[in-house]
């Protein structure tokens, strides 16, 4: 197990005595259910940290990263659950993922793109939601490729009459299982690390509280057991940092 926090990493972490933990529930592999009742792993994550703290903990719930983010840069929540991202690291001080998951892309059944190079050409206007990591991710890498950013990627792709939609694997495949119109492109863009995140300005020793008791979570199967619970592949946990 982990070494009791002292207070003064307890007063860093939680200042306001309750640990505030900021729930994106636009992302169905982390977070399920409703703001009255979320469930899920970062739930459990957050629910978790605040036991070793000794404290309380407050569930931030929010439909998109971006709020998510923005709720713990804006000093409203202490911890967030976020993909790794340079954009982000400006101001999130990340451990090491806990869950690693797939940018992929859908497709119109008839359309001529079937690689994911393919995809990044004159033209070609992919759907996205808004701030997500895929999002930051294809912004700064496309070359030729155009996002258009919605509310949700999906919908966005569909809308609009998009060439292409990107997302998370496990929504998109439920999403292409129901829509026969539309297809998955085999292969990923990116990995997605998600990881747990604190503001920059706490102290070195908080950061690396977190990035351990992380660590010890994953080797000790709680990561797996939770997204079993839930009712996501255990084989989605990270690897050791």
């Amino acid at each position: 197990m982990t070494t009791t926090p002292n207070p003064a990493l307890v007063t860093d972490l939680a200042p306001t005595g309750v640990l505030r933990a900021s729930i994106n529930l636009g992302n169905p592999v982390l977070a399920q259910g409703t703001p009255e009742a979320p469930a899920g792993i970062t739930v459990d994550l957050a629910r978790e940290i605040a036991a070793r703290l000794g404290v309380g903990v407050e569930l931030l719930c929010f439909d998109a990263a971006r709020k998510s983010f923005d709720a713990m840069a804006d000093g409203r929540a202490d911890l967030c659950f976020l993909a790794v991202d340079p954009a982000r690291e400006t101001e999130v001080a990340f451990t090491a993922p806990y869950v690693v998951i797939e940018g992929v892309y859908a497709v119109p059944r008839g359309s001529a793109l079937t690689t994911v190079e393919d995809v990044d050409a004159p033209g070609v206007r992919i759907g996205v939601k808004k701030g997500s990591a895929y999002d930051l991710f294809l912004s700064r890498n496309l070359a030729h490729a155009t996002v258009v950013r919605g509310e949700e990627g999906v919908d966005t792709f569909r809308d609009q009459d998009l060439e292409a939609g990107a997302g998370i694997r496990q929504p998109l495949t439920a999403y292409a299982a129901a829509h026969p119109e539309v297809r998955l492109i085999e292969g990923r863009f990116m990995e997605i690390r998600q990881a747990v995140g604190t503001t920059i300005g706490r102290r070195p020793e908080t950061v690396s509280f977190l990035r351990a008791t992380i660590e010890e979570l994953k080797e000790n199967g709680f990561v797996a057991e939770s997204l079993r619970r839930s009712g996501q592949e255990e084989g989605l946990v990270a690897p050791p940092a």
